[in-house]
């Protein structure tokens, strides 16, 4: 598993690839480092986004959920909605306006977990933070 360094918000945390979203991790890691801008969900619940409009990442379904845990990154490909990251900071049930989504689970956070819920409050009361992703390096 490849570890993924993501600095949101002023927090830092690890994440580890998803073995059974091997195309996702592939195509997502060409991109590194990759910045955004992450928001609040509109309809998900406990969650942050990366909307991405039209983008394509070159990849379809693969180990796709719906209810993500927290810590769980997924990948929607597009489709129904537009493509997107979403972040599960707490309860969280995938959606858009269309209605549920299920989104690739590629990336699950296993350091600095215990910031999520602050993540998730500071992005949902004072907007859109910068969001990096870039490959953890060991050291």
């Amino acid at each position: 598993m490849t570890r993924i360094k993501i600095t949101a918000g002023g927090f830092g945390f690890v994440a580890e690839t998803h073995p059974d979203a091997p195309l996702t991790v592939a195509a997502f890691c060409k991109l590194l480092p990759y910045r955004q801008r992450l928001i609040h969900v509109r309809w998900s619940g406990e969650g942050c986004w990366v909307p991405l409009g039209e983008f394509q990442l070159g990849v379809g379904f693969e180990n796709h959920t719906s209810h993500p845990s927290v810590g769980d990154i997924l990948f929607y490909p597009g489709g129904y909605s537009e493509t997107e990251i979403i972040l599960a900071y707490g309860a969280c049930s995938f959606a858009s306006k269309m209605g549920q989504l299920a989104g690739n689970h590629f990336l699950t956070i296993v350091e600095g977990k215990e910031n999520l819920r602050a993540l998730g409050t500071k992005v949902l009361w004072e907007g859109a933070q910068d969001v990096l992703f870039e490959l953890d390096q060991p050291g």
